[in-house]
């Protein structure tokens, strides 16, 4: 197993672990300071903040336009950590094959349309065979080519 392999499988393996709650629509901030029974008074106070600030701050959380920074300064108030992460809609290894796919069918069909219009049009099963060849030989090398 080659490095960009050994990291990839370690990548999925710990998002493999990973289990998100959906965000609540109205943010975290808002979710738990109320959970908590917590003002908004109360909460901009633990920040140091105005009321009207913390307002908007649950406000730009619940538009997905929070920093990581206030949201950091949120949860150290409520005694919450953050926790940053990116959860792929599908593995890692399932995202690099399939990328690897779209570029030799796209990198077959050139060819092949060339082809085609000499009359010279390979079978079906050379095409398939073709698209498989290329797309082994894309995984095969640095898969940094594969997002060009």
């Amino acid at each position: 197993m080659d490095v960009q392999e050994l990291r990839l499988s370690q990548v999925d393996r710990a998002l493999k672990q990973v289990s998100v709650p959906p965000r609540p629509q109205i943010g975290w901030i808002q979710a738990i300071r109320t959970a908590l029974g917590m003002t908004t008074r109360q909460l901009a106070s633990r920040m140091g903040v105005t009321q009207s600030t913390l307002a908007e701050l649950e406000k730009s959380e619940a538009n997905y336009k929070i920093t990581l920074h206030s949201l950091r300064r949120a949860a150290d108030a409520l005694d919450c950590e953050v926790q940053y992460v990116l959860v792929p809609r599908a593995s890692l290894k399932k995202r690099v094959e399939n990328q690897a796919e779209s570029m030799a069918r796209s990198q077959v069909a050139r060819v092949f349309h060339s082809m085609r219009l000499e009359d010279q049009a390979p079978t079906a099963n050379v095409d398939k065979k073709e698209i498989s060849r290329v797309r082994a030989k894309l995984l095969n090398t640095n898969w940094k080519r594969l997002w060009e």
